[in-house]
């Protein structure tokens, strides 16, 4: 097991290398000076710009300013913001759990719809039910998460006025940050209405993020299933007499998991990326409207940071989707150790 792990973290190293380099020589090719667009239209004196320049290490030649970006990353230093001077890695944090708490509520929107779904379409292949699962998730996977949230607003918020527009809470609460999952918050403070508020304000991102991861783990639950169904060993359990439902949940279902639990994972790499959209149509204070603004700012530590923060989440899902394989086909496991 320990051989196997090794293994799998040994192969993220060339990947978090490649993230550095795509984090720096990338943001380098965009145009625009972090100094001249942190003054603004008043400008800046030239023997001015180039201290700042200076104190930010900009004025250095590209690969010392790499090599510095590295030397601090092994550190844990993501440096300073170009604006706030404040540490990236503490604004990161600061507003991480909003992109948290959204990515889980969508997750678990799309596995509690998602999966039940792609079963009854297995189980009811060519029948109306199957017909109707794979149109509504094949229009599902087809709507771009910025119109899919619009349309949202405009129906339920503008038209119908059952859910807020925008934000986390309504204005007339004020919760004091104690884990940052304003969910949790709200339902510890006590407040009459204030989880409510919360939850509300929750629903609308949640269902124009999860859509998609919806739709693509109700389609391949179901193929998954078809396959399943299919093996000796499942006619064999039904042959013993085993209820249906026993077949389908003990014998099918787990076997059926492993590649949807790979898709599972590479949805969480969509609901990252699709929470810049996300929190910037609905007002969501999290790391997508926090990286768009550095973007906009040209504020490369911060950019460089939140990158960096981000490729990092997403190799330790991958990672973590491996150990989940291990779990559910220990087959796996014993013929990657070999």
């Amino acid at each position: 097991m320990l051989r196997w792990l090794s293994g799998r973290f040994l192969v993220l190293l060339p990947t978090a290398f490649a993230v550095t380099v795509l984090a720096f020589g990338l943001l380098h090719l965009v145009p625009g000076d972090p100094v001249e667009i942190a003054a603004g239209e008043r400008g800046i004196d030239p023997a001015r710009h180039a201290e700042l320049l200076a104190e930010l290490g900009l004025d250095q030649p590209y690969w010392r300013q790499y090599l510095t970006f590295i030397g601090r990353l092994l550190h844990g230093d993501f440096g300073q913001s170009v604006r706030t001077r404040e540490s990236v890695a503490a604004e990161f944090l600061v507003r991480f759990p909003a992109t948290i708490e959204l990515g889980l509520a969508a997750l678990t929107l799309a596995l509690l719809i998602g999966l039940p779904a792609g079963v009854f379409a297995a189980l009811r292949r060519g029948k109306s039910l199957d017909h109707a699962v794979m149109s509504v998730a094949l229009a599902g996977y087809s709507m771009p998460v910025f119109w899919w949230g619009l349309l949202l607003i405009l129906f339920f918020s503008v038209n119908l006025g059952w859910t807020p527009v925008s934000g986390r809470i309504g204005v007339a609460y004020y919760i004091e940050p104690v884990t940052g999952f304003l969910l949790i918050d709200s339902w510890m403070s006590g407040e009459p209405g204030a989880f409510r508020s919360a939850l509300a304000h929750l629903v609308l991102p949640a269902a124009a993020l999860g859509t998609i991861p919806l739709a693509v783990i109700a389609r391949m639950t179901r193929s998954s299933m078809l396959e399943v169904l299919g093996e000796d060993y499942v006619r064999t359990a039904r042959a013993k007499g085993l209820s249906p439902w026993r077949v389908v949940g003990l014998h099918a279902l787990r076997n059926a998991m492993v590649p949807v639990v790979t898709v599972i994972g590479l949805q969480l790499g969509h609901l990252l990326s699709g929470a810049i959209l996300t929190e910037t149509i609905f007002s969501l204070p999290g790391i997508g409207k926090f990286l768009v603004e550095a973007i906009q700012r040209r504020d490369y530590p911060q950019i460089q940071g939140g990158i960096v923060l981000i490729a990092g989440i997403m190799m330790a899902v991958n990672l973590s989707v491996d150990l989940a394989y291990g779990l559910l086909n220990p087959r796996i496991r014993h013929a990657s150790g070999r």
